[in-house]
């Protein structure tokens, strides 16, 4: 797919767009859960090592008992894992893979590929897919919170430019 796109496609409305957050809250929730194992493996392994300290009971980590930290470096790792995968999707294909179902696509206003600074940005400000729910009201432009905040635009793809 080229990195601007010179056939213009309509804005997706928020049925489209809760469908394609439907589709990507399965999907995020998997990853979640694989970074979560990763992590605890991690921990395991620098425990084991003797380089942290947590406590055990068998293999399952007793996370009342141990330090605070661990919680937050734990839960920290499975949000990057999940903002990571919007910030890649959204500025290397302009998709996530709810979006590719739905044939929705996130772009500038000129048709071209996001960056990774304004995918960062959009993130920041979709306040957990929340912000879509302003295209309920402004049935007109059909823009949310996060494409006004970074002048972007969510539009449903053709079903040719969508196979891309």
């Amino acid at each position: 797919m080229e990195n601007a796109i010179t056939e213009s496609f309509p804005r997706a409305g928020f049925r489209r767009r809760f469908a394609s957050w439907v589709y990507d809250l399965l999907i995020i929730i998997a990853i979640f859960m694989l970074s979560g194992y990763v992590c605890v493996a991690l921990f395991v392994l620098l425990d084991h090592l003797g380089l942290i300290n947590i406590v055990r009971n068998d293999f399952d980590i007793d996370w009342n008992a141990s330090h605070i930290m661990y919680r937050i470096a734990f839960n920290s790792w499975g949000v990057a894992w999940v903002c990571g995968f919007f910030i890649y999707f959204w500025s290397r294909k302009g998709q996530t893979l709810g979006m590719r179902a739905w044939r929705l696509r996130v772009q500038n206003l000129d048709g071209s590929l996001i960056s990774s600074k304004t995918a960062i940005k959009r993130l920041l400000t979709t306040l957990f897919g929340l912000g879509n729910i302003t295209v309920l009201f402004d049935r007109k432009n059909k823009l949310s919170l996060q494409d006004r905040l970074t002048t972007t635009e969510v539009v449903v793809l053709s079903l040719e430019a969508n196979s891309d």
